[in-house]
């Protein structure tokens, strides 16, 4: 096992705020006896070959110092590798990061938790979902929490154009913007390779962990090392349903609802005229999508 960690660093962040918040834990990690290099790029492009290059040399482990968009850049060179993953979790959403048990916005825990993992070898494999917009190539776009598209993917089109606020309340408010033009999506939705299943759907996420946007349960009983994943399809709802449902899905009890309907696959392909696809809160184009559920694709630290 090498003894030198990566800190994969945001290189978006103002002013030098990615630097800042990943110092607690690389403190940690070096009282603990690990060198600490940090990686970080003039935009995520340079950012993310930066970091391939740090994994095909040689590292014990790489840490990534943000919130899911870093997880989500972290994963396209780690996947299918064996160096594993910590995360450092201080972004706004850390979806991943609570569904999979791991400390937010505590720097300084999460890198000695992380260094002792390291050490005492606690390694969780996990599945990753890989999203392929030209079915059969074997390449595409990897993720670890949940792929949106419909309703959600119209949310997430207009939060993103959205200043303020930030974090779940950007969310909140783009939503009820949103309902303004609220209609639900003609769906074609193909599971294993099954038959083609045609419905009015308000979104379909197709979720390899259970949340997204800071804590919305979309995909509550997903479970990342299963072989499967879970894809939550809400039907045809009037406006006045989804106001009434939407506050459920923070506790995940929406799944019970007439109008919600659970599959579990390994594969599956979204179409819908109209509608993009959002993985890991990152945009993914328009649909069609295929995504395929990989088996222990991450190797991950747990505390």
């Amino acid at each position: 096992m090498s003894a030198e960690i990566t800190l994969f660093v945001n290189p978006t962040a103002g002013r030098g705020r990615g630097a800042r918040v990943a110092r607690p834990a690389a403190s940690a990690l070096r009282a603990a006896g690990f060198c600490v290099r940090t990686v970080s790029g003039a935009d995520a492009g340079d950012a993310l070959a930066r970091l391939r290059t740090a994994v095909r040399e040689g590292t014990g482990a790489v840490l990534a110092v943000g919130g899911d968009g870093m997880v989500s850049l972290a994963l396209q060179a780690l996947a299918g590798t064996l160096v594993p993953l910590g995360v450092i979790a201080v972004g706004t959403g850390n979806d991943f990061a609570r569904a999979m048990g791991l400390p937010v916005r505590d720097p300084e825990q999460a890198g000695r938790l992380a260094g002792e993992a390291l050490k005492e070898g606690r390694i969780r494999e996990i599945d990753l979902g890989r999203v392929d917009r030209a079915e059969g190539t074997g390449s595409g776009t990897w993720y670890g929490t949940v792929l949106c598209s419909g309703f959600d993917s119209r949310v997430n089109d207009r939060g993103n154009r959205m200043r303020l606020p930030a974090g779940r309340f950007t969310y909140d408010l783009a939503m009820i913007a949103e309902l303004a033009a609220f209609r639900p999506f003609p769906y074609r939705i193909t599971l294993d390779d099954g038959p083609v299943i045609e419905t009015e759907a308000t979104l379909v996420a197709v979720g390899n962990g259970s949340s997204y946007g800071g804590g919305m349960r979309i995909c509550a009983d997903a479970v990342p090392d299963d072989g499967l994943f879970d894809i939550t399809v809400v039907g045809d709802c009037t406006r006045a349903t989804l106001l009434r449902v939407f506050p459920r899905v923070y506790r995940g009890t929406h799944l019970s609802h007439p109008k919600v309907t659970v599959h579990r696959a390994r594969k599956v392909t979204l179409e819908a005229a109209g509608s993009t696809a959002y993985a890991d809160g990152e945009p993914m184009g328009p649909l069609p999508v295929t995504a395929e559920c990989v088996p222990a694709a991450l190797r991950l630290l747990m505390p």
